[in-house]
């Protein structure tokens, strides 16, 4: 996902992180606010310090490789890399490449799992989500809530992962909540992949189909045969459709 002017946005769906068997902690490296959950006896300072060095070296690499090449920032299409980029920058240009859209689309999926990716050696259990894109690593069932803005759907409606079903990416875009662009009107577009990278770029991808409620398929279509897409769910309104395999649940309300 793209953010708008680079604006911090307060994360309030964060309150309903809550499986117990997690411990949570945050990192904030300037715009990168990730949420990261692992299994509390895995938890430790120095795996916090772990994760805080992978952000800024990840963020590090990605902005001396946007000096040389401006448009990587700003592309809405699948670019040629310099020779040389760093790792996190190809990972976004695959991503792109196969999604059909520009790198910046999998900026906050492919931190997330490059962090996943560098703590998950240290625990048994870990969930890292950085604006509403996860990469889950998890022995357990999990469910995560779809936030879908005003959509009757929204926090009513949830994802199930199946116990050792990751390393895997699940993804959000939306055109009506949240900093990030997009060019169309969705109130969610989520999609389960097999990198957390690709599931971001071809949330993107698909909701930016999205204008009415009459698109719903339009989206599924656009991403369906694409490599390495396991499933997507796209909401607008009163109406939502959903293709491959994702298995959704009602989940309660929290007040």
């Amino acid at each position: 996902m793209v953010n708008a002017g680079d604006k911090y946005v307060t994360r309030t769906y964060r309150s309903r992180h809550d499986a117990k068997d997690l411990h949570y902690f945050n990192i904030i490296i300037k715009e990168t606010d990730l949420a990261i959950g692992v299994d509390k006896d895995s938890y430790t300072d120095s795996l916090l310090s772990l994760g805080e060095r992978e952000v800024i070296n990840l963020r590090g690499d990605l902005e001396t490789y946007i000096a040389l090449q401006p448009e990587f920032r700003t592309s809405f299409f699948p670019l040629k890399l310099l020779s040389g980029a760093p790792a996190i920058a190809g990972i976004m240009a695959e991503a792109a490449a196969m999604a059909g859209v520009g790198p910046m689309a999998a900026v906050a999926g492919a931190i997330a799992q490059a962090v996943g990716e560098k703590l998950a050696g240290q625990v048994q259990e870990i969930i890292v989500e950085n604006g509403g894109d996860i990469y889950i690593n998890s022995s357990h069932p999990r469910i995560i809530s779809v936030f879908a803005g005003e959509s009757e759907f929204s926090n009513k409606v949830g994802i199930r992962v199946a116990e050792n079903e990751g390393p895997i990416g699940i993804c959000t875009s939306s055109g009506t909540v949240g900093p990030s662009i997009s060019l169309g009107k969705a109130d969610a577009v989520v999609i389960k992949a097999d990198s957390t990278a690709l599931a971001d770029a071809l949330a993107s991808r698909a909701a930016n189909q999205i204008q009415t409620e009459k698109d719903l398929m339009k989206a599924i279509n656009s991403v369906q045969n694409i490599k390495g897409i396991r499933g997507i769910l796209a909401i607008k309104g009163d109406q939502m459709a959903a293709w491959g395999d994702i298995e959704l649940v009602p989940v309660e309300v929290k007040r």
